[in-house]
């Protein structure tokens, strides 16, 4: 995957979460410009193009990150927190996609400015079908602002 042309940033430490993201969006033919990366610590490298990802174009962030909560490294919500914090990022829509329900988990990822916080369904075809409508939805009918846009 060419990391300068990216339109999904998959924050997922679990493997079989992450495919299943992956054959969802693929199902609607949206997986074609996704990075999956497995921790928190990768997640912050690729958007402030550092570390491995030292070489990207930071103009060339994602139109949606979907992040996991609980991630190694770095946890989901300190990932929120820098990407909302930083004037390079805070536009790039988030979407917690989280197997937690808990009020202060919803509570804390919508007061460091989430765009969206989703619990993981169970049930492997409802996953799928709520995974390839966020997809659609932030990938085709959203209009985000141009990354560096002034306003």
């Amino acid at each position: 995957m060419d990391a300068q042309n990216v339109e999904i940033l998959l924050v997922e430490d679990n493997p079989t979460d992450a495919e299943l993201c992956t054959m969802a969006l693929q199902e609607r033919n949206l997986a074609n410009k996704l990075v999956w990366v497995k921790d928190g610590e990768q997640a912050l490298d690729f958007l402030f193009a550092s570390g491995i990802y030292a070489g990207r174009k930071m103009e060339n962030g994602p139109k949606v990150v979907l992040l996991d909560l609980r991630l190694p490294k770095v946890d989901g919500l300190e990932v929120l927190q820098r990407i909302k914090a930083d004037e390079r990022t805070r536009r790039i829509p988030v979407v917690v996609l989280a197997s937690s329900r808990e009020d202060r988990d919803v509570v804390a990822s919508y007061d460091l400015g989430v765009n969206s916080y989703i619990s993981k369904p169970v049930d492997f075809d409802e996953f799928s079908k709520v995974v390839s409508e966020l997809g659609l939805y932030w990938l085709l009918i959203n209009h985000p602002p141009a990354l560096g846009a002034q306003g």
